[in-house]
C-alpha cells in the first residue's frame, strides 16, 4: 500500500510541475509535441491538436516535449521554427522554465491549506493564533526498528490510551493522565525485562499490546523504543486556512533552502554524509507511517515534497530547470546564444549525473534497512 501511495503522490506533484510548463508554452504559442503520464515505452497515446498525450509503463512522474527545448537544426530553423522554444523572447523562456517551479509551489500552499480546513494535526503548544486545537491524544510519533514496541505491533500514529503493569505482583493501576511526562515515568518504574500493558487506539479500534522494558542508552534508562507527542486537529476557517497554508509554504521553503545548503556546504567541505538524505526507498517508509497517521498526513506530506522538489529544481544545474535558467542568464550576459551542442552535452551529462546520485542514496536507503 504504501507503494502505491507514494507513485500516486510522485505522478500527481511531477505532472502539476509538468502541467506548469505545458500551461505557460501553450500561452507563449511554443509548439508542445507531447505530454506524458509516466515514463516510456509508451503504452498508448490520443492526440488532441497538435499535442499528444500518452500513457507510458513506468508510472513514476510525467513530462512535457516541448518543441525546441533541446535546440537543433530543425527546431532553430526549419519551416516551425517561429514556433520554436528557443526561438522565442528570454523572458518567455524564463517564464516557460519557472512555471513548473511555481506550480509545485502553489501546490504546496494549496495542500496545506486544505489541511488546515480539514483539521491540521499539531503539536500542543504549537497551533497558531485563530485555531483550536480539538480531539488531542497521545500520539505515537515514531517506533524504534526491532524495539519492544515494535515486536509489539506498535505503530506510528497509534494513540495511547492506557498503561497497566503486566506482572501479577505489580498493583494494577491505569494512568489517569497519559502524556509524556506520565508515559515515561511509568515505563522507567519497571527492571528491564518487565512487561507493560499498552491500549490504543488505530484507526477505530481500541486494542491491548504487551511490551518487554530494555534498558536504552546510559542516560536514558528503561524504554520500550518509541517517541510521543500530544496531538490535535488544528482547524481554521477558509480565510485563515489560505493565510495559515501561504506561511507554511513559506516556512518549508525557507527551512528547506536552508537545509540545502547546509548540505551542499558540508559536501564540498568534505563533511557531507548520506544519513540525513533520504531517496525513493527511505520515502516509501515516511509514507506509510503519514499513511498511519491519516489521510491530512498525506497532504502535509505531499505539499513538503512538493516545496521541496520546487526548490531542488531551482538549482542551477545542468538538466534541471534551474540549470537550464542558468544557461539563459550567461546567453544574455554574453550577447548570444550557447552553442546548441554543448548545452544538450551539458544537459546529458548532468542528468546522468542525477540519476547516478539516485542510484547512490537508494542504496544507502537499502542498507539503513538492514
Amino acid at each position: 500500500m504504501s507503494i502505491l501511495i507514494f507513485i500516486i503522490i510522485l505522478l500527481v506533484l511531477v505532472l502539476v510541475h509538468e502541467f506548469g510548463h505545458f500551461f505557460v508554452a501553450k500561452k507563449f504559442g511554443i509548439r508542445v509535441d507531447e505530454f506524458g503520464f509516466g515514463f516510456p515505452p509508451k503504452l498508448f497515446g490520443i492526440k488532441k491538436g497538435e499535442t499528444e498525450y500518452t500513457v507510458n509503463l513506468l508510472p513514476i512522474g510525467g513530462f512535457v516535449k516541448i518543441f525546441g527545448e533541446n535546440p537543433d537544426e530543425e527546431n532553430t530553423n526549419g519551416p516551425d521554427a517561429k514556433r520554436s522554444f528557443v526561438n522565442k523572447p528570454a523572458w518567455q523562456q524564463a517564464l516557460v522554465l519557472f512555471a513548473g517551479i511555481f506550480a509545485n509551489f502553489l501546490l504546496g500552499w494549496l495542500l496545506f491549506s486544505v489541511g488546515f480546513m480539514s483539521g491540521l494535526p499539531t503539536s500542543l503548544g504549537n497551533e497558531l493564533a485563530g485555531s483550536q486545537l480539538l480531539d488531542v491524544n497521545l500520539v505515537i510519533t515514531s517506533v524504534l526498528i526491532k524495539s519492544p514496541a515494535e515486536n509489539a505491533g506498535l505503530k506510528t500514529g497509534d494513540k495511547i490510551v492506557s498503561l497497566t503493569h503486566s506482572h501479577p505482583y505489580r498493583e494494577m493501576h491505569d494512568i489517569v493522565n497519559i502524556n509524556p511526562d506520565s508515559v515515561k515515568a511509568f515505563v522507567v518504574d519497571h527492571e528491564p525485562g518487565e512487561e507493560i500493558n499498552i491500549g490504543y487506539i488505530r484507526g477505530k479500534n481500541t486494542q491491548l499490546s504487551t511490551a518487554k522494558v530494555i534498558v536504552g542508552g546510559t542516560k536514558q534508562g528503561p524504554i520500550i523504543g518509541i517517541s510521543m507527542d500530544m496531538i490535535g486537529m488544528a482547524k481554521l476557517s477558509p480565510g485563515n486556512a489560505l493565510l495559515a497554508g501561504m506561511r507554511l509554504d513559506w516556512l518549508m521553503t525557507k527551512n528547506t533552502v536552508i537545509g540545502l545548503y547546509t548540505l551542499i556546504k558540508e559536501a564540498l567541505q568534505g563533511q557531507g554524509n548520506f544519513a540525513s538524505v533520504t531517496g525513493p526507498v527511505g520515502m516509501i517508509g515516511i509514507v506509510g507511517d503519514a499513511y498511519n497517521f491519516g489521510f491530512v498526513y498525506l497532504l502535509s506530506f505531499a505539499a513538503l515534497i512538493s516545496v521541496n522538489l520546487a526548490i531542488i529544481n531551482l538549482l542551477p544545474f545542468p538538466a534541471l530547470d534551474g540549470g537550464r535558467l542558468f544557461f539563459l542568464l550567461i546567453e544574455k550576459l554574453k550577447g548570444s546564444r550557447i552553442d546548441p551542442k554543448i548545452a544538450n552535452t551539458l544537459n546529458t551529462i548532468g542528468f546522468s549525473a542525477l540519476i547516478l546520485l539516485m542510484l547512490i542514496i537508494t542504496y544507502h536507503d537499502v542498507v539503513k534497512l538492514f
